[in-house]
């Protein structure tokens, strides 16, 4: 059965060819692809689910996140301004995000869980938080919030 997430790209990118909106067609095209390559790779006749899809467009996220950094390093506002709208379509599938705090409360309850009390107690602290925030925050604020509560 299609994902959610997925039947509101393929509408979107009706919609998006039928007011001639290119940039954002191509956009969708291009996360079409990604997809399904993604659904290719985990093996015949398979599809995505959500928690799947939501990885994936995170990935896609960051990687855009990454082209700004260097772009605007090697002074493109052209290609930066691009990249930004590309994000911006991009974080419109995504699941809500865990704010600061939300991510800080959970983390609060697996380190006392595991009871974590020293830097080096993160990797078991993360092993039971990751599963939990899964497609809903970003990893690399997950263990940042992690680091600074166990150091």
């Amino acid at each position: 059965m299609e994902a959610d997430t997925l039947k509101k790209i393929k509408a979107e990118l009706l919609e998006a060819l039928k007011s001639s909106d290119r940039f954002r067609a191509d956009t969708l095209r291009y996360l079409l692809s990604v997809i399904h390559n993604a659904e290719i790779s985990k093996g015949k006749g398979a599809t995505l689910t959500e928690e799947e899809l939501a990885e994936l467009l995170q990935k896609q996220g960051r990687e855009r996140e990454e082209s700004i950094a260097a772009y605007e390093k090697g002074n493109r506002p052209d290609l930066v301004e691009k990249e930004k709208k590309e994000l911006e379509i991009i974080k419109g599938y995504l699941p809500e995000q865990f704010s600061e705090e939300e991510i800080k409360k959970l983390a609060e309850e697996a380190i006392a869980k595991v009871g974590a009390k020293i830097p080096q107690d993160m990797g078991r602290v993360m092993g039971v938080l990751m599963p939990e925030v899964k497609g809903k925050a970003d990893g690399a604020l997950v263990a940042k919030v992690v680091k600074e509560l166990l150091g």
